[in-house]
């Protein structure tokens, strides 16, 4: 546990603009993950526009870097992941404005969702509407088992609006998904396991990073295989999800083709016939 990279948390009462999200390429055995860092404390990293802003230059930059090979979400803020769009912000608004930070909200986080490596939610906290809208576009999602989660934006008589009521049914299904929003229920890790809305659950730690750090763990196992082999096979099954099934083993025929003349793929049978861990190099 002394070895994982240390959270970088900030405990003052508000963070600088720049600061709200902190970046950070983590070095030595962990070299080729990025942690992305909510950093609102002031505000329970509630998401406003400047937030929004910089998460989109942030992944867009994250996109074409090819050392990038997993990319962890998580809060630098103890015992909150994301409690939703900032709605003090949000009250300052002109009606016409409103629309405009959802879309923008929406666009946000699905450019997060394409994101071609993989990506892991690390919830230490609440994560509530569209902190947990921002959850469900990562690969896989990790929660403490004292977190809590729920997309609650009935209560204030308006629905998801940031992949909510697409993505929910596509994790845990459609009946089960219409009762979480219709109620605007909220469940703690243990059920969020149990009824599949995330992967891995974890007892909190003094630290208040319990998931954070089984997120880690599981972004060490995906560093040794093949960078484009990984890229090439989420965009088969993201793509393969969408479509009946003789015409996602068309894409993932077109995908596995993408994976043939890689200089990767000579490296990896000839490590395996030299009996050796490969050196990939994402060509």
């Amino acid at each position: 546990a002394a070895a994982l990279p240390s959270a970088g948390r900030s405990y003052g009462s508000e963070a600088k603009e720049e600061e709200e999200l902190r970046v950070r390429y983590l070095d030595d055995e962990h070299k080729g993950i990025v942690v992305l860092g909510l950093n609102r404390s002031h505000a329970k990293n509630a998401l406003n526009k400047n937030l929004l802003k910089m998460m989109t230059k942030t992944v867009d930059a994250l996109k074409s870097d090819k050392k990038v090979r997993t990319v962890i979400f998580r809060s630098e803020v103890p015992g909150i992941f994301c409690a939703g769009a900032d709605l003090k912000e949000r009250a300052k608004m002109h009606s016409s404005e409103v629309s405009s930070f959802v879309s923008k909200a929406r666009a946000t986080i699905n450019e997060m969702a394409n994101l071609p490596v993989p990506t892991i939610a690390a919830i230490d906290g609440t994560a509530l509407g569209g902190g947990l809208e921002l959850a469900l576009a990562c690969d896989i999602r990790v929660a403490a088992s004292s977190a809590k989660m729920g997309l609650v934006e009935t209560k204030l008589a308006i629905i998801p609006g940031a992949g909510g009521t697409q993505r929910l049914p596509r994790t845990i299904g459609v009946s089960l998904a219409k009762e979480l929003i219709f109620s605007a229920r909220i469940v703690d890790g243990e059920e969020a396991k149990s009824i599949g809305l995330i992967s891995h659950v974890v007892e909190q730690n003094e630290a208040g990073d319990a998931a954070y750090r089984r997120a880690l763990a599981l972004a060490r196992e995906f560093l040794p295989q093949g960078p484009v082999a990984m890229r090439v096979a989420k965009l088969a099954i993201n793509q393969g999800m969408e479509v009946d099934l003789v015409t996602g083993l068309a894409i993932e025929e077109a995908c596995y083709a993408q994976t043939i003349p890689t200089k990767d793929r000579i490296e990896g049978l000839l490590a395996f016939k030299e009996k050796r861990p490969p050196r990939y190099k994402g060509e």
